[in-house]
């Protein structure tokens, strides 16, 4: 909640929910009944993330302030304010279908056609690692899922290689690589080599916790000193430079040093935030101030109606729509051909997934093939994988009563909460029928690229309900919100299957998790709402919910509302630009193993950077360049370097024996600590303590 409001970006936290249940688990690990194990870890996730999305799944960071925001032009009654009870029954009412809608959607994309997606499949190997068999040596790779070619720009460098020098106990005689004679070791030895990798993977995990503890300790910090010194959130540091002589700060160019925005830096990776990056410099640096000085927004710069602020807002909505109508344009067909293929190939294959008990080459073997398939080209393995067990499936009639009574449950709650006059019933059953075709192609290209475009999504359907109800912008608001809802839960639970998949975890216990996830989160996510509508201004200074001013000015403009001056000409040219840009990436052959693919620009980051104010964009840049160096700092063979370095008595032994997967775990440290302590913030701000 408290990054969408700011943003309106929120990120499924995945690592970090496994991360926790791990650490929160471990030192019980002698005392629990059932042992907290990578299928426990699977379906902890699971719910936890089902949790936390419900702000974005349910427009708390972006509808529903929307609605908030409409004048008596937009709607008769002008702004549309929910109360808690009514907050409460809309989350219950668009939190169930996708979840239903996307259990069908697993056998295809999952089971048969070996969909990648990568946050799933980089979550599994996380949970791996960290319940491993001190024996086992699994590899762990980069997760970005906010950039379409992040997750290919690294996929094939593991983030995490060896902690330490692997310890060789064959049981039987052999040779080793330079052919030497192996012999084998006696039962003592062995046991004494087990208990020095117990104590190796104990030690490896302190260093892990340690940087973890040490990360949400410092963001903390800061974001508690933050509240008291207010100036540390917005430093004006490009006055400083400049000596005054140019008022950046009037540009809304400061700087924030939030930690948390590091570590979605980090997590992101350099190519996302440099895309990032090039849309902040273009729209906030060259763009704002060519269309205040023309007089095409001659008001203040914060301005979303008059400044420049909201008149490059309209270019970033180009870009967006662009790049998801042509990417999900390239999925259908896809889908399409991929389909008609399949139907022609039906051979049976063994079921090779992660489990505990593999050997690490087994596992690093499987995950191999998951991720090569889709880089040579995304062709489909034709060997049908065996589905899990009968009885760990959920089974079709409870997906069917599921998938109506949820359909019915949310035209009610529209007819309850706005009136049939807003949105009529057939037009919400319209609504919902559109969010489910609409799901197919976010999950499918989830499953390609690891973008799930929700906002292009929702945006689609904005368009099509301008033509179906045209003059009614609340109506336009709610159609787009319960379409996105769809996309995103069903994306989200697609992403949680396919880490199950790998790790043997049971599809019906993680349905079920979603569902409870979900319902307790509509609860948890609108009591949080309010607790921030009742202490800050929102929008306002402190949390501006962007993507409320992105959907309403879509919602206007679909229904007939003219734009600003001039703004139409650089939408269509970044629009066709980005266009382009996807068709290249995506249709030339082969262009997926293309080392220049990874500097191309992408178009959601590059939109996000755009409407985004630059001092969280500037963060998160710094975060992808550390996480970069750090990739590049573990590269090195640390025998090639002085050990008496001041950077390797600092990191060395980190980078020996944590390895890459160190700064993942820092950067989770970094979000969770200001994610946790702006309630601090918020406490502190309701009881009116001062600021210095």
């Amino acid at each position: 909640m408290y990054f969408g409001l700011q943003t309106g970006w929120i990120s499924m936290m995945s690592l970090q929910a496994s991360l926790l249940g791990y650490a929160i688990f471990k030192p019980f690990r002698d005392k629990l009944r059932v042992p907290f194990g990578p299928v426990e870890n699977v379906v902890l996730q699971t719910t936890a993330v089902a949790t936390a999305t419900m702000p974005l799944a349910a427009g708390f960071v972006g509808i529903i302030p929307a609605l908030g925001l409409l004048t008596t032009s937009d709607h008769p009654d002008g702004p549309i304010i929910l109360s808690g009870w009514q907050l409460v029954l809309w989350s219950l009412g668009v939190a169930f279908f996708g979840v239903f809608f996307a259990v069908p959607l697993r056998k295809q994309t999952i089971i048969r056609e070996k969909l990648r997606f990568p946050s799933g499949t980089a979550t599994a190997q996380m949970i791996s690692l960290l319940h491993q068999d001190p024996k086992e040596e699994p590899v762990l790779r980069r997760r970005h899922q906010t950039g379409r070619d992040s997750a290919l720009d690294n996929e094939d460098r593991p983030l995490l290689e060896s902690s330490s020098n692997p310890t060789y106990s064959p049981t039987s005689t052999g040779s080793n690589q330079s052919g030497v004679p192996l012999t084998p070791i006696s039962h003592s030895e062995q046991s004494t080599s087990e208990q020095q990798l117990n104590q190796q993977n104990e030690e490896d995990w302190s260093l892990k916790l340690r940087g973890l503890l040490i990360s949400f300790t410092a963001s903390s910090a800061y974001t508690l000193v933050s509240y008291f010194f207010p100036i540390i959130y917005a430093i004006p540091l490009f006055n400083w430079i400049s000596f005054n002589l140019v008022d950046f700060a009037k540009w809304e160019w400061v700087f924030t040093p939030s930690l948390s925005y590091v570590g979605q830096g980090i997590i992101m990776g350099l190519p996302t935030t440099l895309s990032m990056l090039l849309g902040c410099i273009i729209g906030w640096g060259i763009l704002s101030p060519i269309a205040h000085y023309a007089g095409w927004a001659p008001g203040p710069v914060s301005d979303w109606k008059t400044g420049s602020k909201g008149w490059i807002l309209w270019i970033s909505l180009g870009v967006m729509i662009a790049e998801s109508v042509v990417s999900l344009g390239i999925v259908a067909v896809r889908s399409i051909i991929k389909l008609a293929n399949h139907q022609t190939k039906h051979q049976g294959a063994r079921y090779q997934r992660v489990s505990n008990d593999q050997s690490a080459e087994a596992a690093e073997s499987h995950i191999e093939q998951e991720w090569s398939e889709g880089e040579e080209g995304r062709r489909i393995n034709e060997e049908e994988e065996p589905d899990a067990p009968p009885d760990q499936l959920v089974k079709p009639l409870t997906t069917i009563i599921g998938l109506i009574g949820s359909t019915i449950l949310c035209v009610c709650v529209i007819a309850i909460l706005f009136g049939t006059d807003v949105l009529p019933i057939r037009m919400a059953i319209l609504a919902v029928a559109v969010a489910m075709f609409l799901s197919v192609l976010a999950v499918r290209a989830l499953g390609e690229t690891d973008l799930n475009p929700v906002s292009g999504i929702g945006k689609i359907s904005q368009v099509i309900f301008a033509l179906a109800m045209p003059g009614g912008i609340a109506a336009n608001l709610l159609a787009g919100g319960i379409a996105e809802a769809g996309a995103q839960q069903a994306g989200d639970l697609m992403q949680d299957l396919k880490t199950g998949h790998l790790l043997q975890a049971s599809p019906k216990a993680q349905f079920y998790g979603q569902l409870i996830g979900s319902f307790f989160s509509a609860f948890v996510a609108t009591a949080a709402y309010k607790l921030y509508t009742t202490v800050y201004t929102i929008p306002g200074p402190e949390f501006p919910v962007p993507t409320a001013h992105v959907w309403l000015d879509m919602s206007r403009l679909v229904n007939g509302h003219p734009l600003p001056p001039h703004v139409s000409e650089f939408v269509l040219l970044f629009s066709f630009i980005f266009a382009v840009l996807v068709l290249l990436k995506e249709l030339k052959p082969g262009a997926e193993n293309a080392g220049w693919r990874r500097y191309i620009p992408q178009g959601i980051a590059f939109a996000i950077g755009m409407y985004n104010p630059p001092n969280f964009t500037l963060a998160r840049v710094i975060g992808g360049f550390l996480g970069h160096w750090w990739d590049r700092y573990c590269d090195n063979n640390p025998q090639q370097e002085e050990d008496n370095t001041t950077l390797n008595k600092i990191f060395g032994l980190y980078r020996r024996q944590v390895g890459k997967v160190f700064i993942i775990i820092v950067a989770s440290g970094f979000v969770l600590g200001e994610g946790t302590f702006a309630i601090v913030n918020l406490i502190l701000r309701a009881f009116g303590v001062p600021h210095f």
